[in-house]
């Protein structure tokens, strides 16, 4: 086994799943700029998650409504892409 390739930095970390505002502390390397005071009135660096497995719908067996039409206009933005212009 290499020596010296894990990183030594490991603290408390709270992870926060914006969707469905569920939080778990747990170690962690992850760099961030915001903090939270946590249950046992410690303050700990704050991560936030867009979706954990408290709110995927394969661990829930709920499908949640997502906003397709928002994704599909922002990749055609992004690459500039223009239905009327790029029929063939």
């Amino acid at each position: 086994m290499k020596k010296d390739i894990h990183p030594k930095n490991y603290r408390f970390v709270v992870y926060r799943d914006s969707s469905c505002d569920y939080s778990f502390l747990t170690k962690s390397t992850i760099e961030t700029k915001e903090t939270i005071k946590w249950e046992d009135g410690k303050e700990y660096p704050l991560y936030n998650l867009e979706i954990s497995d408290k709110s995927h719908p394969f661990f829930t067996g709920k499908q949640n409504l997502v906003d397709t039409a928002g994704r599909i206009e922002k990749f055609n933005k992004k690459y500039k892409i223009n239905k009327k212009t790029d029929k063939k």
